[in-house]
């Protein structure tokens, strides 16, 4: 379902992507059908405040690692722009520099990150900003934030973390599949992750 008025629906679905794997891109395309989005950014960040010290690929490869996954994916795009900004990487900047007068964004995040969106950069005016969806795996769903608007993503259950693919690649086991081929043959291009 696509929009019918004059308001243009964007989805911004960001993080590390360290690397990229087949729950996000679940979760991208789950967002973008069920909510009627026009188009789905998937947003590497640059620097992510909350994970300093933790990420292991530099910005462009990860970037590199997503554009290769959603190729010739509708509707799903790689996002460069925060890559190309300078300093720590604060959604409400990302935010600010979407907004349009004639634009909806809708922030999609898992329940487990929006348990954590207290401690997020100038939240209040984030909270202003976007709808906030939250990707629900086969009824875990925890309550609304306080004060969000709110809806609803409904994804299959996966089992699978960025962590323990950087685990698996380190231990020489496959993450064929897990990981979309090309976003694969990028991080072994790299040689990403064999020392983690």
């Amino acid at each position: 379902m696509r929009r019918t008025g004059p308001r243009e629906k964007i989805g911004i679905l960001g993080g590390t992507f360290d690397p990229v794997h087949v729950g996000h891109l679940m979760d991208a395309s789950a967002a973008l059908h069920q909510l009627g989005l026009d188009r789905m950014l998937v947003v590497p960040a640059r620097d992510p405040w909350q994970k300093q010290g933790t990420v292991i690929a530099p910005a462009e490869v990860r970037f590199e690692m997503v554009a290769a996954a959603l190729d010739g994916a509708a509707g799903l795009e790689a996002s460069r722009i925060e890559l190309d900004r300078d300093g720590p990487t604060y959604t409400i900047e990302t935010v600010e520099a979407l907004a349009a007068p004639d634009r909806d964004i809708v922030l999609v995040m898992g329940s487990d990150v929006a348990a954590t969106l207290d401690s997020w950069h100038r939240v209040d005016e984030l909270r202003d900003l976007v709808t906030l969806a939250i990707v629900d795996r086969d009824g875990d769903a925890l309550s609304d934030p306080d004060g969000w608007r709110v809806v609803r993503v409904a994804v299959p259950r996966i089992e699978l973390s960025s962590t323990d693919l950087r685990r698996r690649v380190a231990a020489g086991e496959p993450i064929d599949f897990l990981v979309p081929m090309p976003a694969v043959r990028v991080l072994r291009s790299y040689g990403l992750y064999a020392n983690s």
